[in-house]
């Protein structure tokens, strides 16, 4: 019998031990540090795929240290609120677009204008690089986390457009330096949500619209526009920041991991949205659909470029009186764009 309650006793202290070791080891498998992550449009969004891929590697390269919650939708901050949702510390991380708020961003709005990006790699690296060289002050209180962009919009239309004769008063939703753009070539720009374009392009309200092509097949657009003009015009740039506070209490080795993925994703996000979004886009598009390239002739094409150009004197004018080195900020982000290109 007291052997017996001897057994028992060194079992159940056995079985306290394992449930120890147990708890202790997944204690120091859970994360450290919890960070949230918001952005206002949809997880399928490109943006949205790149803030997944961001929590995923952040994870990955701190070996489970850090875990990244995302909110994406819009369902922590909207995109209106985002910036200042992560300055009151709503958020640790927010994903916003400093194209649709050029007034607060005023250094950032140079890249937004029309300078014949290739690519959304090309743009976004140059972004990225320029960025992390130039420091814009309206960044001051963050600490930036990814800088990205989309491809450049292209004219998407009913009608085929070869020349700004075709365009005139062309009724096309355009959003934010898009408008500027085509008042510039003689279109009429119309403003209105995206979702809204299907149903608009097919009631004649608008004639197409400009913006990146992958909406071709996102929203199917490929049925009723069956023209695209190939000419890059200007893009939409993100950039997902925390506060520098916040940022500045992490342990050094995550900041170290922050700021390595920083270019990486420039360069990640660029390659899936060319890739991933817009070429599996037109390639559908052409197949299903009977989607056409058309070519601008080599003259119409410095008639285009003439019209524009001027936009970049008049916002070097208006930066510069801002005491911004727009004039030196717009040189070496051409620079950059040729010197991406050619790799």
């Amino acid at each position: 019998m007291h052997r017996r309650q001897t057994l028992v006793r060194i079992a159940g202290s056995l079985a306290l031990g394992v449930s120890a070791l147990v708890v202790a080891l997944s204690a120091a498998n859970a994360a450290e540090i919890e960070l949230t992550y918001a952005f206002f449009a949809p997880a399928g969004t490109f943006p949205g795929k790149q803030m997944a891929h961001w929590a995923a590697e952040m994870e990955k390269r701190t070996n489970g240290k850090v875990k990244v919650k995302t909110f994406p939708g819009g369902a922590l901050l909207g995109a209106r609120e985002m910036y200042d949702g992560v300055a009151k510390g709503v958020a640790d991380i927010g994903l916003g677009s400093p194209s649709y708020d050029p007034g607060r961003f005023p250094l950032t709005s140079g890249a937004s204008l029309p300078l014949g990006f290739p690519n959304a790699t090309v743009a976004s690296r140059a972004l990225w690089q320029l960025t992390q060289e130039f420091k814009p002050k309206e960044f001051e209180s963050f600490k930036l986390i990814a800088v990205f962009t989309g491809e450049p919009g292209y004219i998407q239309t009913r009608a085929p457009v070869r020349s700004a004769a075709d365009l005139k008063g062309m009724k096309l939703r355009a959003a934010g330096t898009g408008v500027p753009v085509l008042k510039a070539l003689g279109a009429a720009p119309i403003g209105m949500p995206m979702p809204e374009v299907p149903q608009a392009v097919q009631t004649g309200v608008i004639d197409g619209t400009m913006t990146s092509r992958e909406i071709l097949k996102d929203f199917k657009l490929a049925e009723l526009l069956k023209y695209v003009t190939d000419y890059p015009t200007v893009i939409v740039s993100f950039a997902a920041v925390m506060d520098k506070k916040r940022f500045d209490k992490l342990p050094a080795d995550v900041r170290k991991v922050i700021d390595e993925l920083g270019p990486d994703m420039a360069v990640w996000t660029g390659q899936y949205h060319d890739k991933e979004n817009v070429d599996a886009a037109l390639q559908w598009a052409k197949k299903e659909h009977g989607l056409q390239i058309l070519p601008l002739a080599a003259d119409e094409r410095a008639r285009w470029d003439a019209k524009l150009k001027p936009m970049e004197a008049e916002w070097v004018t208006e930066m510069t009186a801002k005491g911004l080195p727009a004039k030196q900020y717009l040189a070496r982000l051409v620079e950059l764009r040729d010197q991406f290109a050619k790799k």
